[in-house]
C-alpha cells in the first residue's frame, strides 16, 4: 500500500522563534481585528417593525411537514432517538392508511431543543425540519412543550426549506 506524501506537519514548540512563543504576535492580530470592527460603521435594526428575513439555510424551531392535510411523519422515532437534548418524544399508532404508522402523539420540548438539527438530518421521510420561525416566547414552561397542533406545518409555507435541502442533498 502507498502512503500520502502531502501529510502537513503540525508546528511544536520547539519549531517557534522567541518572539512566537511570547504570543506577541498573536496578541497583535487580535487587537487589530478588534480595532478594525470598531471603525467600522453600525448598522442598528428596529426590531418589531423591521423583521428579519432568515435565508433558506437558516435552522429555526423544528415543525413537521403537512402535505395536503396529512402528516408525512410515519412514528419511526429516528428523530427522538438523534435528539441530544432528548426534546422530542413520540408515540406511534398503527392505522388502516397508506403509511400503516402515524405519531399518536409528538411533542417536542422547547425549551430542551438546542436547534442542531439532527432530527431533520435523520429523518428519512422529511417529515420534520427546521423552519424559519425565530421568535419563541414562554410564560409557563408547559407552553414550551409544542404538541402536534402546533407543529404541523403546510408544504407551501416550508417550500423555500424543503427546495434548499432538496439541493443540499
Amino acid at each position: 500500500m502507498e502512503r500520502s506524501t502531502n501529510t502537513i506537519k503540525p508546528i511544536r514548540q520547539k519549531d517557534l522563534s522567541f518572539f512566537q512563543k511570547t504570543y506577541i504576535p498573536e496578541i497583535l492580530k487580535g487587537m487589530l481585528l478588534t480595532l478594525s470592527q470598531v471603525f467600522r460603521p453600525k448598522f442598528t435594526r428596529q426590531y418589531p417593525e423591521e423583521r428579519w428575513n432568515p435565508p433558506a439555510s437558516y435552522r429555526g424551531r423544528p415543525v413537521l411537514v403537512q402535505e395536503e392535510g396529512v402528516e408525512r411523519c410515519v412514528a419511526c422515532g429516528l428523530c427522538s432517538r438523534v435528539c441530544p437534548a432528548l426534546a422530542i418524544e413520540v408515540q406511534a399508532s398503527e392505522t388502516d392508511l397508506e403509511k400503516e404508522r402515524y405519531p399518536e402523539r409528538f411533542e417536542i420540548n422547547m425549551l430542551r431543543c438546542i436547534f442542531c438539527g439532527f432530527c431533520e438530518e435523520a429523518c428519512p421521510e422529511e417529515a420534520i425540519i427546521m423552519s424559519d420561525e425565530y421568535e419563541l416566547v414562554f410564560t409557563n414552561p408547559k407552553d414550551a412543550i409544542y404538541g402536534k397542533d402546533k407543529l404541523l406545518m403546510s408544504t407551501d409555507r416550508l417550500k423555500t426549506r424543503l427546495d434548499f435541502l432538496r439541493k443540499s442533498r
